[in-house]
């Protein structure tokens, strides 16, 4: 069918190739670039749209059967690259555009949020952030959980020091930087035992700054570890920025589901994606025990309550003392064990979550 080796018959052949989660050809997507042709030798750039693709594996083996098809071809050469779409704006409650302020260089911006507190939302905010890192993408974590600011501790950033520069528009904060992830939190600015005692306004304010007021840089992914409940905080977040989508954290017991539900339903209200249900503390693995699990807080709870709600289950993460042992040491159990039961989970729900984002943003 092909008498000539050339760019145009590799791009051919490549045509019926598609993307898993996109359902449409690499070719028609733009995926498939800089095709060459040196001898009987093909190379090409395949441009994924994000670097935590779960498929990646996947798609650069059907590219390369599909190319050794054509006659005369005795090498395949697959560079793969990653191009994060910038999320669309969606139009609020009403159904009108309104009129959100993204930030400059940021592409996707996905809240991390929690019902109730104690569910381990920034254990899994943190991990996932880390996660995304290791993939090669630029991830920033927004520690919005002003009253309870957790994440410098887990990302090993608690004794850290940050700089904050005057400019033309006021002051800018230099955020700080670990396992791949910068970090803004009211951590930074206040003692160790300090309360921060505010009214919601003022809590408004820190949360538009930190939006707004810290060099981000350029990011393909910025989580916001939110504060627990349907309040002030998210308020202001779902009205500032236009999101990529929320991811809700609980655990399988009803008194968490109960109140995830509600936090679940405050995004939907506001018209932001809900990604899915993240199930944390799902059974307990005994560390002198590894081939054993207790189901402490019940089970089924996440993957229920995502059926009931009409979400997708994420993933559900195991409780380990490896975990807690890396929140409280500054190392992240996706760094300290990868290949612990927890790690595998919540790399998978990282990857999960960036494949959500990047077929939203494009279809």
């Amino acid at each position: 069918m092909y008498d000539v080796l050339d760019s145009r018959s590799v791009l051919e052949v490549l045509r019926p190739v598609e993307d898993p989660e996109l359902r449409k050809s690499l070719v028609e997507l733009n995926m498939i670039r800089n095709v060459k042709i040196d001898g009987g030798k093909v190379s090409f750039t395949l441009v994924l749209t994000t670097p935590a693709c779960p498929l990646r594996e996947f798609i650069v083996e059907d590219c390369k059967k599909a190319v050794k098809k054509l006659p005369g071809v005795t090498d395949v050469s697959i560079e793969v690259t990653a191009e994060t779409p910038q999320q669309k704006s969606l139009p609020d409650a009403s159904g009108e555009l309104r009129q959100r302020t993204g930030i400059s260089g940021v592409k996707n911006i996905i809240a991390v949020s929690s019902g109730k507190g104690g569910v381990g939302k920034s254990t899994v905010a943190v991990n996932v952030a880390v996660a995304l890192a290791q993939t090669g993408a630029k991830v920033g974590l927004l520690d919005a959980d002003i009253y309870g600011p957790n994440d410098p501790t887990m990302l090993g950033l608690a004794d850290a020091q940050i700089t904050v520069r005057s400019s033309e528009t006021g002051d800018i904060l230099e955020p700080a930087f670990n396992h791949g992830v910068k970090l803004v939190s009211m951590g930074f600015l206040i003692d160790r035992d300090q309360p921060v005692i505010w009214r919601g306004p003022m809590l408004n304010g820190v949360i538009r700054q930190f939006l707004y007021q810290v060099q981000w840089g350029e990011l393909d992914y910025l989580i916001v570890d939110m504060p627990p409940g349907t309040g002030d905080a998210q308020l202001t977040l779902t009205q500032a920025v236009p999101m990529a989508g929320a991811v809700i954290v609980t655990t399988p017991q009803n008194v968490a589901l109960l109140d995830s539900r509600k936090g679940l339903r405050m995004f939907q209200q506001m018209n932001v994606p809900v990604l899915g249900i993240v199930e944390n503390m799902s059974y307990f693995i005994p560390p002198d025990q590894p081939d054993k699990q207790y189901d402490i807080f019940g089970s089924g709870g996440g993957s229920k309550t995502a059926a009931e709600l009409g979400v997708p289950l994420l993933g559900c993460v195991p409780l380990e003392i490896s975990t807690r042992v890396g929140g409280d040491s500054g190392v992240p159990i996706v760094v300290g064990d990868p290949d612990s039961a927890s790690a595998k989970a919540l790399t998978a729900i990282a990857l999960t979550i960036a494949g959500k984002v990047s077929v939203a943003a494009l279809t």
